[in-house]
């Protein structure tokens, strides 16, 4: 019934097409199984998510030095929030937890995001002993270099990538074990 008051809420400049390119990009990358077999990711369902986080960290991280990508950044937070809500809600979770665990998934977000971005600031091994912590639940800290070093080179993927690929969703993510990303 809110349909005559459409005309009232501002374009999208950025279509729900390449939304859905863009995150099916992060999450197939996050699902690589190198990331599990070889880099010592737990194949769990918290596993999984904080890969998720760090890989769209990595994404919005580059989107924050882009002009006009304001809307496409919230757009993919947004399609983020989305699919954890589905996922909870084929985990059967109930409608009156559901909230709760968004909750906790939006403080593990900023949290994540907060601690990546302090890492990389801080230089050195700091990124390394963040991902340790995060996504490896603090053990493996040879394997949390190695996938440092994979979030560096894609960093740097990314940095070389123009705003029109990024805003389009035709960029991609380095392989995850190339020679390129040996710490």
């Amino acid at each position: 019934m809110l349909w005559p008051f459409n005309h009232f809420r501002k374009p999208r400049l950025t279509p729900a097409g390449t939304i859905e390119a863009i995150y099916g990009m992060i999450v197939t990358q996050a699902r690589e199984p190198v990331f599990y077999r070889d880099l010592g990711v737990p194949d769990t369902v918290n596993g999984r998510f904080d890969l998720l986080l760090l890989h769209l960290w990595l994404l919005l991280r580059r989107l924050r030095t882009v002009q006009g990508a304001t809307e496409l950044s919230q757009a993919l937070f947004d399609r983020f929030c989305e699919d954890m809500d589905d996922n909870l809600r084929e985990m059967g979770v109930g409608d009156q937890t559901v909230p709760k665990r968004m909750r906790a998934f939006g403080e593990a977000f900023y949290g994540r995001v907060q601690a990546y971005d302090q890492a990389v600031a801080g230089g050195g091994e700091a990124l390394a002993e963040a991902i340790c912590k995060n996504i490896l639940n603090g053990t493996g800290l040879d394997q949390a270099k190695r996938i440092a070093a994979y979030a560096g080179a894609s960093e740097a993927a990314l940095g070389q990538t123009g705003k029109a690929a990024l805003l389009q969703g035709t960029f991609r993510f380095p392989p995850a074990l190339s020679e390129d990303v040996t710490p």
